[in-house]
């Protein structure tokens, strides 16, 4: 089963750039550094990042700000771990990538947001150029933690480059930082520019009050992110609004986002397949820091919760329309979806 989860085709909607980088492209990437300044003081990513993978939700956050985003601060650094990352996901049998990233300014190498978003969308743009198993899009993310002025570029940058390859604006960052109240016209801006919405949403129970849910909600996103600690009544909205979930089993099992869950089986991946009012994402968050690839969340369904590989093969066309693609897009993503399922007999059986 774990072969064909591999070979399934797969939509990734949930990816965040940064957190997608292997360890051993990092230590590439650390490597040349080094050898071009023998002083860099920050330390060997296999060092730094554990082997199994990051358990431990108070040391998840310090790896971006302290470490990933001091070593991924170059035009040439960008390139390279966007085409890792490009790579990666296509290796795995992904072929529709949203890939994510919040623009960032780096002073000391002289990289601005603009050059940023520019290098990923050229990094990207060259690897949808030349491979036809996998396409890729970029959404930009407004990090919690940001000011009304830094958000309006974003959201700036996301209008300018929309032609480019942009598809989406998100909410992302530590769900324990910021107002995201102060973002409601950042949020109708980019949906009036025709961009797709999502919002990391109920990540952590001191960010799920009803009151600060249905204020994201009442931004209207598209799609909604890990979706753990929600009230009956936040999930009977998502239900009558119909919101697709982009759910990250092993991310969230791992870092223990909801105490009371300590194996996949009990993940809210099950209610909400079951009750089939949501179109459900199976989504990695970040690959490089967890180590589970989308083939192995699919697995995980599969393992844990009982689903066949004709309804794996339906979980995986059920994404296709909570995409932020185009339509000839959606309609190749359905094509794809469809040779497969004919190909493997999944019309006629359930295996």
């Amino acid at each position: 089963m774990k072969e064909f989860c591999k070979r399934l085709p797969k939509i990734e909607l949930h990816a965040h750039l940064s957190g997608s980088i292997r360890r051993d492209t990092l230590h590439h990437i650390w490597q040349q550094k080094k050898s071009e300044s023998p002083e860099l003081t920050l330390e060997d990513p296999l060092l730094v990042i554990p082997e199994e993978g990051v358990k431990d939700i108070n040391a998840f956050f310090p790896l971006f700000s302290k470490y990933i985003y001091a070593l991924i601060n170059t035009v040439s650094t960008v390139e390279f771990s966007t085409r890792a990352v490009l790579n990666d996901f296509c290796a795995d049998g992904v072929v529709y990538l949203e890939l994510r990233t919040t623009p960032r300014d780096f002073p000391e190498t002289g990289l601005t947001k603009q050059k940023y978003v520019e290098t990923v969308l050229n990094t990207i743009s060259e690897f949808n150029a030349s491979n036809g198993e996998m396409k890729a899009r970029l959404i930009l993310s407004i990090d919690r933690r940001d000011d009304v002025e830094k958000a309006w570029e974003t959201v700036e940058l996301a209008k300018r480059y929309k032609k480019e390859g942009v598809s989406g604006v998100d909410l992302c960052g530590d769900p324990l930082k910021g107002d995201p109240s102060i973002f409601a016209p950042h949020f109708d801006a980019a949906k009036s520019a025709g961009l797709g919405l999502t919002i990391h949403f109920a990540e952590l129970p001191q960010s799920s009050s009803d009151s600060e849910l249905f204020t994201l909600l009442s931004y209207n996103p598209d799609r909604l992110g890990h979706v753990i600690h929600c009230s009956e009544e936040v999930k009977k909205k998502l239900v009558e609004k119909k919101v697709a979930l982009e759910l990250c089993i092993s991310c969230n099992v791992q870092i223990k986002m909801n105490p009371a869950v300590t194996t996949h089986k009990e993940h809210h991946f099950g209610e909400w397949w079951r009750e089939g009012n949501c179109t459900v994402a199976l989504s990695t968050d970040d690959v490089g820091v967890f180590y589970s690839e989308l083939s192995n969340e699919y697995w995980i369904v599969h393992e844990h919760f009982g689903l066949g590989k004709r309804q794996l093969w339906e979980l995986a066309k059920g994404v296709v329309d909570a995409t932020f693609a185009e339509k000839e897009e959606k309609e190749r993503l359905k094509g794809v979806m469809d040779k497969f399922g004919a190909a493997e007999g999944l019309w006629q059986i359930d295996m």
